[in-house]
C-alpha cells in the first residue's frame, strides 16, 4: 500500500512512518520545509503550503490512503493569535488535501485523520465511548468539532473516513511525558489539583499501531485512540516516582494557581475524562501497553 502522511516529522508521524515502512508499505509525506525532504526507494517527501492551499501533485501519485496528522501544537501559550493558528492550521491543511483530491487524478480510498479527546466533557464518573454524541464547552472542543467536520467532506469523494480521537500520548522522548518526569526526578513532584482527575492516555507505540491497523483493516468512523485503562493524576505521579525511586512529599499543586499561571490552557492538565476505546477493542486490537504499569516499565527502564 502507498500512504501519504502529513505531520510525518512529528512525534506520532515519525514513529508511524517507521512502522509503515517495516510493514512493507511505501510512504509519501508532505512537509513545509525543504530541509525535511527525503528521496528514498520507499520514502519520499514533497512540499506543500496549507496556508496558501498549494501542494506538489506528485505527492498523490499512486497513493491509496492518506493519514492526516498535521496541526499546530496545542502546548504553546494560547494567545488570541495562536488560538486562531491552532484552528486554521488544521482546517487549512484538511481543505488543501480535499482540494488536491478534487483536482488531481488519484486512487485514494481512505482518509484517516487525527483528532482529540477534548470533545468529551469533564466527568469523574461517566465513561465515554465513541457513541457519545455531545461535546464539551471550550476552545479545544470547538477545534475538534471543526476538525472532524472538515474531514467528513471526503465522503463526498467516495473516500472512507476514519477519525482517531487521541488521548495523552506517552513517549520517552517528546510530548508531555518528559515534562512530567523532570520535577519528579528533581525531587519536587506533586499531583495537580485534587489528583483524582482521570487521564486517558496511550503509549506512542500503540498509537502508531492503531493507525497502521486502521489502514490495513480499513477502519471507518470514530475511534477513541486511548489505552483501555485510564489513570488518575495522583496514581500516575506516584507510579512515576516509584519507578524513579523518588518520594512525593509536596502537597498537590492547587488547580486555581495553574489556572492563573496558564489560563485556558490549564484544561490540558486538569481535564477529567474516562474514555473507553470500545471500537478498537471490538476490532480485537491487541495493545502492547494496555495499562500504566506496562507503559511505565517501557518508558522508564
Amino acid at each position: 500500500m502507498k500512504i501519504l502522511l502529513t505531520g510525518a516529522t512529528g512525534l506520532i508521524g515519525s514513529t508511524l512512518t517507521e512502522l509503515l515502512l517495516n510493514h512493507g508499505h511505501e510512504v509519501h509525506y508532505l512537509t513545509t520545509r525543504t530541509s525535511q525532504i527525503k528521496k528514498q526507494p520507499n520514502l519520499k517527501g514533497f512540499i506543500w503550503n496549507p496556508s496558501q492551499g498549494t501542494f506538489d501533485q506528485n505527492a498523490f501519485l499512486e497513493v491509496d490512503a492518506i493519514v492526516h496528522l498535521a496541526g499546530a501544537s496545542i502546548t504553546k501559550p494560547w494567545t488570541k493569535k495562536y488560538k486562531f493558528e491552532i484552528l486554521e492550521s488544521r482546517i487549512n491543511a484538511t481543505n488543501t488535501l480535499y482540494k488536491a483530491l478534487k483536482e488531481v487524478p488519484n486512487q485514494v480510498t481512505q482518509f484517516i485523520t487525527a483528532s482529540g479527546v477534548a470533545i468529551y466533557p469533564n466527568s469523574a464518573s461517566q465513561i465515554y465511548t465513541e457513541d457519545f454524541l455531545g461535546s464539551a464547552p471550550g476552545f479545544l472542543s470547538h477545534v475538534v468539532e471543526k476538525w472532524e467536520e472538515s474531514a467528513q467532506k471526503f465522503k463526498h469523494l467516495n473516500i472512507q473516513v476514519c477519525v482517531m480521537r487521541t488521548g495523552v500520548v506517552l513517549a520517552q522522548h517528546g510530548g508531555a511525558f518528559p515534562q512530567m518526569l523532570q520535577p519528579i526526578k528533581m525531587g519536587f513532584g506533586a499531583g495537580i489539583g485534587s489528583g483524582q482527575q482521570h487521564i486517558s492516555w496511550i503509549h506512542l507505540t500503540d498509537i502508531a499501531r492503531l493507525y497502521t491497523t486502521a489502514l490495513e483493516q480499513k477502519w471507518q468512523g470514530v475511534y477513541n485512540a486511548v489505552a483501555p485503562e485510564p489513570v488518575t493524576n495522583q496514581v500516575l505521579t506516584r507510579k512515576i516516582a516509584e519507578r524513579l525511586d523518588k518520594k512525593i512529599w509536596l502537597p498537590n499543586f492547587p488547580q486555581k494557581v495553574i489556572e492563573i499561571l496558564i489560563g485556558e490552557r490549564s484544561i490540558l492538565v486538569t481535564a477529567d475524562q474516562i474514555i473507553k476505546p470500545q471500537r478498537a477493542l471490538e476490532a480485537h486490537f491487541q495493545y502492547q501497553f494496555p495499562d500504566i504499569d506496562s507503559a511505565l516499565s517501557n518508558l522508564i527502564p
